[in-house]
């Protein structure tokens, strides 16, 4: 199974360094595209959204965190901000899957 992040050009650039394809999205309909496409790609395990992405898509992001199990639908950081009140990524992982990374 593969990774896609969507986000700001940073992340998916930097992202794209390690050989994770992805998506960049700044408007609310550019980030349902790249969900809607990713989310039909079976070959696609988990899907990493940055923070300024998912708000543009708010509604839709808590649903697909709450239910989404394949692929697995995971908010992170941005390049900007980090949000401390956020569980980091292997906290989401673990309450998601049940697995510890």
């Amino acid at each position: 199974m593969k990774l896609m992040v969507i986000g700001q050009q940073d992340a998916v650039w930097g992202f794209a360094l390690v050989g994770v394809e992805g998506q960049i999205a700044t408007t609310s309909e550019t980030v349902n595209q790249a969900l809607d496409a990713a989310l039909n790609d079976k070959s696609i395990g988990i899907i990493l959204v940055t923070e300024d992405a998912a708000a543009l898509a708010r509604q839709r992001m808590d649903h697909l965190a709450a239910h989404s199990t394949i692929p697995l639908v995971v908010e992170i950081p941005g390049p900007e901000k980090v949000q401390m009140e956020r569980p980091s990524l292997s906290e989401v992982i673990r309450r998601t899957t049940g697995v510890r990374i």
